[in-house]
């Protein structure tokens, strides 16, 4: 049976944070994109890390991971390139869950069931929270030529615009589902232990 890959998007500059965001520490010490990474490799052992060439720290840091390096040379070119990266790095896969390298809290229970979702047909599943769709998000095999062909900015947003009734949208009570790092001030956002 063919896996389903998790794909860490994690090539951001951070410039809203004002450096290197994903080596910031949490509150608890761990630092934001390995603690992002654990979680996705916890659930999907053999992920991909998409960096950048020039962030050899956190380049290192994931070598201690099972998961994959991909370097994206053109990061500044926006997350769609990154997505493509890390789908084309794993084109062999029945799907791919999508996370952010700057949201540390999504709990693995969230992670696990939306692999259930996709493993069990979904063609594309997100969580909800609240009524507020966040991340990761899943998408079938079948979405992998689009998937490849993205670029910009806007990563695969337009693709769940234009696919909205295809969209499994799956509710839970996990907030770190909407929580990412942007600034400074967000490190201390971490939801209460489950």
């Amino acid at each position: 049976m063919r896996p389903i890959v998790g794909v860490l998007l994690a090539a951001g500059r951070g410039e809203r944070f004002g450096g290197d965001k994903l080596m910031a520490h949490l509150p608890g010490g761990d630092r934001v994109g390995l603690a992002a990474a654990r979680r996705l490799v916890q659930v999907l052992p053999g992920s991909v890390a998409v960096v950048r060439p020039q962030d050899r720290l956190l380049k290192q840091a994931l070598r201690d991971l099972p998961i994959r390096l991909v370097e994206n040379p053109c990061a500044d070119a926006g997350m769609g390139g990154s997505l493509a990266l890390g789908v084309a790095a794993s084109a062999d896969a029945a799907g791919w869950l999508i996370a952010l390298g700057d949201m540390p809290w999504v709990e693995l229970e969230t992670l696990q069931a939306l692999v259930q979702r996709l493993r069990a047909g979904a063609s594309v599943v997100a969580p909800v929270h609240q009524g507020r769709r966040g991340h990761p998000v899943g998408f079938a095999g079948c979405w992998g030529e689009q998937l490849v062909g993205l670029s910009g900015e806007a990563g695969a947003r337009h693709l769940l615009s234009a696919e909205a009734g295809r969209l499994d949208l799956m509710s839970t009570q996990d907030r770190g589902v909407l929580l990412d790092v942007d600034c400074v001030d967000d490190l201390a956002s971490a939801p209460p232990p489950p």
